[in-house]
């Protein structure tokens, strides 16, 4: 017994709160569990003015107190019992402490009040009149018997009769597989939820799965159908009868709403174009002018076209509507005067005075950016180029003391960072004034491209005056160094320097040693390098650290003998050198210019693969020019 008394209220629960969200909804209002949700008295309030249609005055929307629920519970239990509604042996307390089987049959109460008890069928009561309406549109089917609200209905042919006698355009009756329960049941439910608009209070459980299904549930759900189809069919009726009424003035009627449907549109669009217009602003930059330009155009090409023929469009149409009115004799159609033509008209010059401001509110503003635009660049680029000439002038009137003139030329080297982020700021103005495609400035005769290259050339005669002033203070203490042998050093060092940053790496250290007749194998190479550099990940070798190196090893290595066994590698053995031998050897091609210029021509025999060349006797010239006389290395002299 307990179990069958739990699951009738569990289903009325789900009902009821179905039914209650149905009528909540208009006010955006949702509960989820009924006990609770009704216990403040907030939701119940709102349901009786929803079902009522009247206010019930002030009351705790969001009450926090126990005495406040109260007050808002017996303030809708007054409402009830003031529409002449029995309500026995329900308190507020029921309520508020969530008295379930008290708050279904409140809820019962209301169901039977504002959705049962209207039902008049023949004079009976509303129960039995529902009953007996429910018979007598079934009466047709064999299969179906309602004799009650409850196993009459467990099969869902009861339901599927009543939409095939109603509405047969959605359900085949025939077809129906009689034995399938559920199937018939669920059916009907998502035929009259989806089609017809009837809340689904109930699911297929509720009514297929029990042998006698919760009365009042059924009752409740089966009200919406009698309230559906019985308002289908006065509504029927009342179609037949203004049906001939309306096919005369059908096509009258669409016309004039149409016209003024498109008529208020058309204005609506033209006030918000205006308003738009009137509230824009400008970012101060080329390309939001620009683009607000390239949107108006686009308006004028497109939006302004569709209003004018549909401004043309709506004066044929009042006037069709005027004539079809005349022929069957009707009084006169005029739109309201807000919706005529001369409202139109004035609209519309409004309009063209809002276009004319625009256009020139858009034109003032990019010829001001470009203005703007051409002045700022100009004021930094002259800026900029000046004090690229004061640098400049700077430099090259350099004089006096190296010290001085190092101290002097490293402050220059200080100033050039700034230079560069100045140069920075003078590429975004260039690049705005590429978008704002400004092709002329007469403020200026300078370019980006122009200041650009003039800073490589200053910051490039900066670094070679800094390396030349460092280097010659490197060069001047060294005293055991001739100048002939200082400026061939200094001579290599920036032949091999290829990146310009006064030092050389490992291979560019190797290939100035050899050009200078130092020729070492690999391991001894990297012996030096590491020894003269400091060693390490990137090391490499400076200026100084070059010369203190050629000034260890050429204590030794200007002797007659060796500068000749120096020759003779150069020369692979051969009694005389080809400029493509000195040119492997990685001398300089000033030096080289010099040597074949100076050296005597070899006339003795040569080998096969050089008798297209010119050979140099570079014995007779060691001889002659190192002052050796006789034989060297045993070689008879040429």
């Amino acid at each position: 017994m307990a179990v069958l008394e739990q699951s009738w209220v569990k289903v009325q629960e789900k009902t009821f709160g179905k039914w209650l969200n149905s009528k909540l909804v208009v006010r955006s209002v949702h509960i989820k569990d009924l006990v609770t949700d009704l216990s403040d008295g907030v939701i119940l309030i709102h349901l009786l003015e929803i079902l009522s249609n009247e206010s019930l005055g002030r009351y705790a929307s969001k009450p926090k107190l126990r005495v406040q629920r109260f007050e808002n519970v017996n303030k809708a239990l007054d409402f009830i019992k003031g529409r002449k509604i029995q309500l026995t042996n329900i308190g507020a307390e029921d309520i508020v402490d969530g008295n379930r089987k008290i708050i279904l049959g409140l809820i019962w109460t209301l169901i039977l009040r504002f959705t049962i008890s209207d039902i008049n069928e023949e004079g009976l009561s509303a129960r039995e009149g529902l009953l007996l309406w429910c018979q007598r549109k079934t009466a047709c089917y064999d299969e179906v018997s309602v004799r009650d609200f409850s196993s009459s209905w467990n099969d869902g042919l009861a339901f599927c009769a009543l939409l095939d006698i109603h509405r047969p355009d959605l359900i085949d009756y025939d077809q129906l597989d009689k034995s399938d329960h559920r199937g018939n049941m669920q059916l009907a439910f998502d035929i009259a939820t989806k089609e017809i608009g009837i809340p689904d209070l109930l699911d297929v459980e509720d009514v297929c799965d029990v042998a006698k299904p919760d009365e009042r549930s059924l009752m409740t759900y089966i009200a919406y159908w009698f309230h559906a189809f019985s308002q289908m069919e006065r509504v029927e009726n009342a179609g037949r009868r203004v049906e001939k009424f309306v096919s005369n003035m059908q096509g009258a009627w669409e016309m004039q709403n149409n016209f003024e449907r498109r008529m208020r549109e058309l204005l609506r669009q033209i006030a918000e174009q205006r308003k738009q217009w009137e509230e824009a602003t400008f970012e101060g930059t080329y390309v939001d002018a620009k683009d607000q330009s390239l949107k108006f155009t686009a308006y004028k090409r497109g939006q302004k076209r569709k209003w004018v023929a549909e401004k043309s469009d709506l004066t044929g149409l009042l006037g069709n509507i005027k004539t079809k009115l005349s022929t069957y004799r009707l009084r006169p159609y005029e739109p309201p005067a807000e919706l005529s033509l001369e409202a139109l008209e004035v609209a519309w010059a409004v309009l063209m005075q809002a276009e004319r401001d625009r256009s020139k509110i858009i034109n003032e503003t990019i010829r001001d950016i470009k203005n703007a635009l051409r002045q700022s660049f100009a004021d930094k680029a002259n800026d900029f180029a000046l004090a690229l000439h004061t640098l400049s002038t700077s430099i090259s009137g350099l004089e006096g003391e190296v010290e001085d003139q190092l101290t002097h030329t490293t402050r220059i080297s200080e100033s050039l960072p700034p230079l560069e982020d100045y140069l920075t700021l003078i590429a975004r103005l260039d690049e705005q004034c590429v978008e704002a495609n400004i092709e002329e400035n007469d403020f200026t005769t300078y370019t980006y491209d122009e200041l650009a290259y003039e800073l490589g050339l200053v910051r490039s005669s900066v670094q070679k005056k800094l390396a030349f002033l460092e280097n010659q203070m490197v060069a001047r203490s060294m005293t055991n160094l001739t100048p002939i042998q200082l400026e061939e050093f200094e001579s290599v060092f920036r032949h091999f320097d290829r990146s310009g940053s006064n030092s050389l790496q490992e291979l560019e250290f190797s290939a100035a040693l050899a050009s200078l007749g130092l020729v070492y194998d690999e391991d001894e190479m990297r012996e030096h390098f590491v020894q003269v550099s400091g060693g390490g990940a990137g090391s490499s070798v400076t200026f100084e650290q070059f010369i203190r190196f050629m000034v260890e090893v050429t204590e030794d290595q200007y002797t007659a003998e060796q500068v000749f066994d120096s020759f003779r590698e150069v020369a692979d053995g051969k009694p005389y050198v080809t400029e493509m031998d000195l040119r492997h050897s990685l001398i300089p091609d000033e030096l080289i210019d010099d040597l074949v210029k100076t050296m005597p021509e070899h006339r003795g025999p040569d080998l096969q693969e050089d008798r297209e060349m010119a050979k140099y006797d570079y014995i007779t010239f060691m001889e002659k020019f190192m002052g050796t006389g006789g034989k060297m290395n045993g070689e008879e002299s040429a």
